[in-house]
């Protein structure tokens, strides 16, 4: 029987205060990833967590590990974690929620004086939200895991041109480690991984439901450097058919996608597509037909089957508007991801704990990406824990409630205080 567990989330209040107030930048909050943003959470977490009694330690590329220990020091942990990086004036929710509450449940069990059968450690992971900053994914993750290709060390921030491998070094981090193949966690030594994390669209809202538990991450392609080359011409003097407008023709482009996914969605596919960018060049003028554009495309689906059939309406809709409005396109080269399914013990666990606790939860897919699909694709089994947030998120707006955010805690609590007995 467990013991009448309740989680510290007033430690949690504070932490997220002082977190807003070192980091607010006069519009949102701005935590850099592998920069002093970060570096000011991680510094301000570990005190806290040292504070209470947690035993603490970084790995080599700056993932910190806040462990209450249990009664079978040797069995796997039990991983609660998220990051507290943010993107540029983002808001204080995104990321750090998994962290403190993370926080908030072991600092329960503590002040109750239970003992979990197995060590319980809250993981503040290093730069989820590099894709704001470097054009790669999940480096904190994927590094303690062994799973990050040393090429990725390479990539440039994309506001100043710092090669991530200079980032970690001027953190004191040691990017070797990654170019080495080495790990600090795996299968071997974890047993499950949990992170909460604010819902970044309006379904918990819309359907007043506090928290939900969340069945996969989808995967992604992505077009990060698509450009569109036609003719610069005087705005006044060219006639439409002798036009060869790149915006237009972009334009076009976004409109068909934009139709295509209307359908595939009324066919059942759960997918989004978004042209992040749609931009013409420094070129343009006022009275210039823009002879050059350029856009970026995010689409995403827990069924990459999805993605890969609007990406075949992108490949004939160029091909056609390329032969109609007498342009170019470049794609440029394409990433993306693998879709991660959530592990069905770890939801079922989390739909148990709920219960008991007489929480509502809604069983949901993910809409962005989150660490949690680095530890799924190793074999971790991983799960995802959503609180109803309001006003989205990566803006100043997210307005997740406490009361919203305590129930969070209470689920992952007794999901890590009852995994494994």
């Amino acid at each position: 029987m467990l013991p009448n567990l309740m989680p510290d989330v007033e430690l949690a209040e504070k932490l997220f205060a002082e977190l807003k107030a070192r980091s607010f930048d006069g519009v949102g909050i701005t935590r850099e990833a592998y920069g002093p943003g970060e570096r000011m959470a991680h510094a301000l977490v570990k005190d806290a967590a040292e504070a209470i009694g947690l035993e603490s330690r970084a790995d080599p590329v700056g993932n910190l590990f806040l462990t209450l220990p249990g009664t079978d020091r040797a069995a796997k942990r039990v991983i609660l974690g998220s990051h507290l990086d943010s993107v540029a004036q983002g808001g204080n929710f995104d990321g750090a929620a998994g962290v403190l509450a993370g926080l908030a449940a072991v600092a329960g069990m503590q002040r109750a004086g239970f003992t979990p059968a197995r060590d319980i450690t809250v993981m503040a992971i290093r730069a989820e939200e590099a894709g704001a900053w470097f054009p790669t994914s999940y480096p904190g993750s994927r590094g303690a895991l062994g799973t990050m290709p040393a090429a990725d060390l390479a990539v440039r921030r994309m506001d100043n041109g710092v090669p991530l491998r200079d980032a970690m070094r001027a953190e004191g981090f040691d990017p070797g480690f990654v170019e080495r193949g080495e790990k600090s966690i795996g299968p071997e030594s974890v047993a499950a991984y949990l992170e909460v994390h604010i819902e970044q669209g309006p379904v918990l809202d819309a359907e007043e439901i506090p928290v939900g538990i969340v069945t996969g991450i989808p995967g992604s392609r992505r077009l990060r450097a698509g450009r569109v080359t036609g003719e610069y011409n005087h705005s006044g003097g060219t006639p439409r058919k002798y036009r060869k407008d790149a915006a237009i023709a972009l334009a076009d482009l976004a409109v068909a996608l934009d139709d295509a996914w209307c359908r595939l969605e009324a066919q059942g596919h759960r997918m989004v597509c978004t042209f992040c960018t749609l931009a013409t060049t420094a070129e343009a003028g006022f009275t210039k037909i823009a002879g050059e554009a350029t856009f970026m495309l995010d689409v995403r689906a827990v069924n990459l089957h999805s993605c890969d059939l609007l990406f075949e309406v992108l490949y004939a809709k160029v091909a056609e508007i390329e032969a109609r409005r007498g342009v170019k396109f470049d794609l440029g080269p394409e990433g993306g991801s693998r879709p991660s399914p959530m592990d069905a013990g770890v939801q079922a666990g989390l739909t148990r704990a709920a219960a008991a606790l007489g929480i509502p939860a809604l069983v949901m897919a993910s809409g962005g990406g989150h660490d949690a699909a680095a530890f799924a694709q190793t074999g971790i089994p991983a799960g995802m824990l959503f609180v109803r947030n309001q006003h989205g998120s990566h803006n100043p707006h997210e307005a997740m409630r406490m009361d919203d955010f305590g129930k969070a805690c209470a689920v992952a609590q007794r999901f890590a205080a009852e995994f494994g007995i």
